[in-house]
């Protein structure tokens, strides 16, 4: 696992970059996601949402307590039942909240567990 950038590189970046790229990223996602052929390439891109946002670095789920990744035939069911849904909502309430210096921090938490929320996979 690559070590965390500084704080104030992350917090640099999301100044400079992330607020603005993040929300592109995600609606690009989308647009993958609205077909069969372009969903691995969104659910991909979904993933990056934490590192996009705040240059996040993916932690190393074997050193964590929260173990592995769940199976492959597990996140593909729950992506095709609520995933696609659910994600959609929670991400564009964490964009509204972003627009709010209040909802800021709650926003930054909201994106960092976007991956989850869409397909189950602990970024």
């Amino acid at each position: 696992m690559a070590e965390q950038r500084s704080f104030l590189t992350r917090a640099l970046w999301f100044v400079v970059v992330g607020w603005w790229a993040t929300p592109i990223l995600v609606n690009v996602a989308w647009l993958c996601n609205v077909t069969v052929v372009g969903i691995p390439i969104g659910i991909t891109l979904i993933n990056l949402v934490p590192t996009a946002l705040t240059l996040k670095q993916p932690r190393d789920l074997d050193a964590a307590a929260g173990g592995s990744q769940h199976g492959l035939p597990r996140r593909a069911v729950y992506f095709a039942l609520v995933g696609w849904w659910a994600s959609l909502i929670w991400a564009n309430v964490a964009a509204f909240l972003a627009v709010t210096v209040i909802g800021l921090p709650v926003a930054i938490w909201m994106f960092d567990r976007l991956p989850y929320v869409t397909s189950l996979y602990r970024f």
